[in-house]
């Protein structure tokens, strides 16, 4: 039995296919552990780096509550010395002032300021630096001593204020508190292990501070918010307490590189199969190419060969015309040699591209199919049913009688001893629409588009490339479409021809 090349040439492809299948698994399985082997790592970096932070800010927390502590204190001695001065510069005469005396001289860090009515100042104790050489009690320095109310004071029979603030050692240890929040929430945006990270005022939700992320994006809303929603899909935020009662909320996840890297196997799987779709339809186009030129080159030789002897036929017709008592075949003999004349046409021109001519397709058709009637057994009928007016259209006429031929010689051999072929055609506004009908054996709708490809043949003679150069013919010259229109097994088959007005 002949071996079909197609199912050969399927089996090929199908174990390309399986080859590459395989290749392609190993190496994203090998890529794949040492991604999940990067990740675990990054991983571990990224939940030590947090412990770290959440340690650093449990720290944070402490001091916090210290520095409460050392506020209250601090309020309270302020408040003292403030009821010291006023119970001093109010006293009467006969009271024992002592112990308030005391009490003020002690003071050696909270800023004293006494002023007149005019805020002209008549005593200043424990000044800042950059307050020292004030005379007047002006905007800046009410900044500075804004925190606590000023006492007012009747001091021989004139009207004094006393304002007061907290000592100069609170404040530098303030500052000092301050430097060392600032420097956390910069160590925790700066990390050394690429986390991006978001730390939000819990008052307003306003962002403080970022890192690891895109500066130009972070102005927009919406993106932060997505940020956001998938940091705290990942982790908890870490929640820091600190001065002033301000709570922060630092937002974490793994870093772009990690994400990246789990998509990676993804990303692989995609380039490989684009790889090899490109290796398969380069392949494809260069053995095409090398079948097309090896089929232009025999066929033109086939052309030439068969140029010889159609010439020597035609002068023997041209004998047999001009003798006494003609031929009786000599009118059918001469519709012969025009046949070889278009055969040999036609594969002379294989390889070159068709010129396409404004031709009359009905009766190219009707051409076609009455002389293939008359080539064919009695018990074949035709029944060709044609519209009765000119529908002109770009054709390659010798291409397609070929298509017409191939077509109808598949489908007698598809009918075996008898039939019916059936050739109707129709049109709408931009397409001429051709059917050929038989009444043979029929196939399956999985080999509807199978007869199409070069190799496939299901006879036990022949090379199976008619139906796959009548294909190129109608689509990749004449830019139409040629198909089983439907089939039914045992019953026939029907083949349509679409072709552009």
């Amino acid at each position: 039995m002949k071996t079909n090349i197609y199912i050969r040439k399927r089996w090929w492809n199908l174990a390309l296919a399986v080859l590459a299948v395989l290749i392609i698994t190993i190496s994203i399985q090998y890529t794949s552990r040492l991604v999940k082997h990067f990740a675990a790592q990054e991983t571990k970096q990224i939940e030590m780096w947090a412990e770290a932070v959440q340690s650093h800010a449990e720290l944070m927390n402490y001091t916090k509550v210290f520095f409460n502590e050392v506020s209250e204190q601090e309020q309270k001695r302020v408040q003292l010395l403030a009821k010291a001065y006023e119970s001093f510069l109010e006293a009467r005469p006969d009271e024992n002032t002592s112990i308030y005396l005391d009490i003020i001289q002690s003071n050696i860090s909270i800023p004293v300021v006494i002023t007149d009515n005019s805020r002209n100042i008549d005593l200043s104790i424990n000044m800042p630096e950059h307050l020292k050489d004030k005379t007047r009690f002006d905007e800046e320095m009410i900044r500075e001593f804004n925190v606590y109310q000023p006492i007012k004071i009747d001091l021989f029979g004139k009207t004094k204020w006393l304002f007061y603030k907290e000592s100069l050692i609170y404040s530098e240890l303030k500052g000092v508190l301050d430097d060392l929040f600032n420097l956390f929430i910069t160590d925790v945006t700066d990390n050394a292990v690429g986390a991006p990270v978001i730390i939000m005022d819990s008052i307003d939700n306003t962002v403080l501070a970022y890192g690891n992320l895109d500066s130009i994006k972070m102005k927009d809303p919406q993106y932060v918010e997505n940020q956001i929603r998938a940091m705290q899909a990942d982790n908890y935020p870490i929640k820091v307490n600190y001065l002033d009662d301000n709570k922060v909320y630092i937002y974490y996840r793994g870093s772009d590189l990690l994400l990246q890297m789990r998509y990676f196997p993804l990303v692989q799987m995609l380039i490989f199969g684009l790889f090899v779709l490109l290796a398969y339809l380069l392949f494809s186009y260069v053995r095409r190419s090398e079948q097309n030129q090896v089929w232009a080159g025999m066929a033109k030789e086939t052309a030439h060969q068969i140029g010889t002897p159609l010439s020597s036929l035609m002068g023997w017709v041209e004998l047999l015309k001009i003798e006494e008592k003609p031929f009786v075949g000599t009118a059918e003999m001469e519709y012969d040699i025009d046949r070889l004349n278009t055969i040999t046409e036609r594969f002379s021109k294989i390889g070159s591209i068709p010129t396409l001519e404004s031709t009359d397709v009905v009766a190219a058709v009707d051409k076609t199919m009455k002389y293939l009637q008359r080539r064919f057994s009695a018990k074949f009928e035709f029944d060709i049913q044609l519209p009765v007016r000119e529908i002109v259209i770009p054709l390659n006429a010798a291409l397609f009688s070929w298509v017409l031929e191939n077509l109808t010689k598949n489908a007698i051999d598809a009918m075996t001893d008898k039939g019916k072929i059936t050739v109707e055609m129709t049109e709408d506004d931009s397409s001429v629409f051709i059917d050929i009908s038989d009444t043979g054996k029929g196939m399956p709708r999985s080999m509807y588009k199978q007869i199409f490809k070069p190799g496939y043949t299901s006879k036990k003679r022949g090379w199976g490339l008619g139906l796959s150069l009548a294909k190129r013919i109608i689509e990749d010259y004449h830019k139409g479409k040629i198909f089983v229109k439907n089939s039914v097994t045992g019953q026939g088959t029907t083949f349509r021809i679409v072709l552009k007005k």
